[in-house]
């Protein structure tokens, strides 16, 4: 088993990413192979409770009100509506469902209504996740105390190149937050979005920072950049996908407990770099058809390609210690595998 870090420095992590690009892959799938099952992905669905409208000026981001993207701004949902998609996102196979609201941090008046989401959803049998933006000490045991597994603040990118991305909070302030979180004893969801502009150390000085934090993120999304209309990122060069890739492999390398999750950017990825991704030890994603305002492959896509790679939904963990019987995705693609779709290496 791979050593958790604390220590890394750029020079190491930049060294990693340099290696040949099989060398790198080999050395991620075996620190993979050593703390997950390879052939089992996390499977989450993220839902916008709140669209639009933002006080924040993050260049990537259509939902700020700073930038003319004619997204529609919605208030925060009913918690019928919530519970209903929270069902569905069940039905379909998610075992992690995670809301979203375009705050700069919650209100008091808001409080309330978010809390009673976390608990419905969390009766469901789903573990839940929020992205609210900044929280206080408060507000942080709020809703952990209602029974919120993962709260998801990313860092976006090296604390050298966020200043060019966001000027209405710090680096500081991001770092804050999660520390409110992990005193309230959630789990984090933390990561960053690659793409924006940033250099290749600036990848890995984000790289870097994640692998440092007194405790790793169990979860660890890395986002291509979603280049939207009406943002000043519209026109940003594309990454190169060897890049990306290289850059979940050194993330499976330094942060080998966590759950490295394909976030935005996966529907303009082809099926054959999603399975580098997989290869590289992504094993974690948003299933459904869209990631808050932007596109996401459809579901019946990810069926497809989870039949085709042989991976199937990681189960949930409930109470007692026993393992959920895999849910409607898992039985469809054994359904799949069932009717020949995966090659048998015994025969």
């Amino acid at each position: 088993m791979s050593a958790i870090r604390h220590d890394w420095t750029r020079e190491q992590a930049l060294a990693l990413l340099k290696q040949p690009f099989s060398d790198l892959m080999f050395q991620a799938q075996q620190v993979h192979r050593a703390h997950f099952d390879p052939n089992r992905v996390q499977v989450s669905t993220l839902l916008s409770i709140k669209t639009g409208a933002c006080p924040e000026d993050c260049k990537y981001c259509p939902q700020s009100g700073h930038y003319n993207t004619e997204l529609e701004k919605e208030k925060l949902l009913d918690i019928e509506k919530v519970v209903a998609e929270a069902q569905a996102a069940r039905a379909k196979g998610a075992t992690r469902f995670c809301m979203g609201a375009a705050w700069r941090s919650p209100r008091a008046k808001d409080m309330p209504y978010v809390l009673d989401m976390v608990k419905q959803v969390k009766d469901m049998g789903m573990e839940t996740c929020m992205t609210l933006g900044m929280l206080e000490d408060d507000q942080a045991q709020a809703l952990a105390d209602a029974g919120l597994d993962y709260y998801n603040h990313n860092l976006d990118t090296s604390p050298e190149f966020y200043g060019e991305i966001i000027t209405t909070r710090t680096y500081q302030d991001r770092l804050e937050t999660l520390g409110n979180v992990r005193k309230a004893g959630m789990k984090v969801c933390c990561g960053g979005i690659l793409g924006m502009g940033e250099s290749e150390n600036d990848r890995v000085g984000l790289l870097v920072q994640l692998a440092n934090l007194p405790e790793q993120p169990e979860s660890v999304p890395i986002n291509m950049l979603v280049k939207v209309a009406g943002t000043p990122l519209e026109q940003e060069a594309d990454l190169n996908p060897f890049d990306f890739i290289r850059s979940v492999a050194l993330a499976r390398i330094m942060m080998p407990e966590s759950h490295v999750r394909l976030s935005a950017g996966r529907e303009n990825m082809n099926e054959q770099m999603q399975a580098l991704a997989f290869l590289a030890g992504a094993n974690s994603i948003f299933y459904g058809e869209k990631l808050l305002t932007t596109a996401n492959p459809e579901a019946d896509s990810d069926r497809q390609l989870f039949a085709t790679l042989g991976i199937q939904p990681e189960q949930l963990s409930v109470d007692h210690g026993e393992d959920a019987e895999l849910d409607h995705l898992g039985q469809r693609l054994r359904d799949q595998a069932s009717a020949g779709r995966f090659y048998n290496a015994v025969n």
